[in-house]
């Protein structure tokens, strides 16, 4: 009799499956179960929009959208890099008791994420349908700018997790150091309100910045530079480049670092 190997598909399955049962483990004997984030989310954009709204002088109908999809795209971001430097690690006995493709506990992570953007993103169309705003045709170029900044996480949760996985102290630097990057991302404040000196904008130097320009600016229809689509993509190469170099160079010892 042959016996089938397994294929990328049915790992990918595996991971979605393992993704599930975290939801599911995270919420269970609770009344409205993973809503709980929407509501959260939604509480935590609506009290962010007023305060900020009234320091900065600035119409909610424009702040508020801006602030709650930057805040449910941040959740992803910040959520898979600092998830992600103890992927390995918070899968130990799996990785110690079955052998199974280490790829497998990164894309459990990444469906996980996935599954919490679907409930966290219920929020945004309210809203705009709040302020009477729509979502257009641009919207749909959020699909594919999601795919990218999923990739170019991907590579980051792959690259730390190996990182972290021999090195335990690493994840609270990381943690520190996203804390300073959400202040100086565009997320509670609006991209226009940084001034251009010298013809230079000093956003376009931080990679969070393009990956809400991509993800964030089509749903509140704002048509994303070649700027950032050049820039995401390159961090792509580059990140994919880094992260496999580190993780062939060390993946058999991962397990002993455990």
């Amino acid at each position: 009799m042959n016996e089938h190997k397994p294929t990328i598909v049915h790992f990918l399955l595996l991971s979605l499956k393992l993704a599930l049962f975290d939801v599911k483990g995270l919420y269970r004997r609770s009344v409205i179960g993973p809503f709980w984030l929407t509501i959260s989310m939604g509480v935590t954009a609506a009290t962010l929009g007023f305060v900020f709204g009234s320091i900065f002088k600035t119409p909610m109908d424009t702040l508020l959208p801006s602030i709650t999809g930057g805040l449910i795209f941040w959740a992803l971001i910040s959520n898979c890099i600092n998830e992600g430097c103890s992927c390995f690690v918070d899968s130990q006995e799996l990785i110690k008791q079955l052998p199974i493709p280490f790829f497998v506990h990164v894309m459990r992570l990444v469906w996980r994420q996935l599954f919490i953007l679907g409930h966290n993103i219920l929020v945004l169309p309210l809203v705009l349908l709040f302020f009477g705003k729509s979502l257009s045709a641009i919207s749909f170029l959020a699909i594919p700018g999601l795919v990218l900044v999923l990739m170019c996480l991907t590579s980051i949760i792959l690259l730390f997790g190996t990182i972290c996985a021999r090195y335990r102290d690493l994840p609270q630097v990381v943690s520190s150091i996203l804390q300073v990057c959400f202040y100086l991302t565009p997320i509670i404040w609006l991209p226009s309100m940084v001034p251009n000196r010298s013809g230079i904008n000093l956003l376009e130097f931080n990679p969070f910045f393009h990956f809400l320009e991509l993800t964030r600016g089509p749903l509140l229809g704002i048509l994303p530079s070649l700027t950032s689509w050049f820039v995401v993509i390159l961090l792509l190469f580059v990140g994919w480049g880094i992260a496999l170099m580190f993780f062939f160079r060390f993946k058999n010892r991962i397990a002993y670092w455990m």
